[in-house]
């Protein structure tokens, strides 16, 4: 099977099972529920080039989303980003 006739399966295989429910019936879910999360060990740790934690950083986004690591109120006219 192609990629597209996958895709097709699929979309088919929600619309059955999105009639079926309006109808009243019971339909199973196309995805299995969540498992429980594991527990969430320790706060990660700071990015290597990040600034102590005594200063603020700069916080500038860039336009895919990095943001600025140098400190806060920078003289430099570039920002670092990562």
């Amino acid at each position: 099977m192609s990629k597209m006739d996958n895709l097709r399966a699929m979309r088919e295989a929600r619309y059955e099972a999105a009639q079926k429910l309006a109808k009243g019936g019971a339909a199973k879910p196309a995805v299995k529920p969540a498992t429980k999360a594991a527990p969430a060990k320790a706060a990660p740790a700071a990015a290597p080039d990040a600034a102590p934690s005594g200063e603020a950083l700069c916080g500038h986004r860039n336009m895919s989303g990095r943001t600025c690591t140098r400190e806060q109120g920078h003289a430099a006219k570039s920002h670092r980003y990562s």
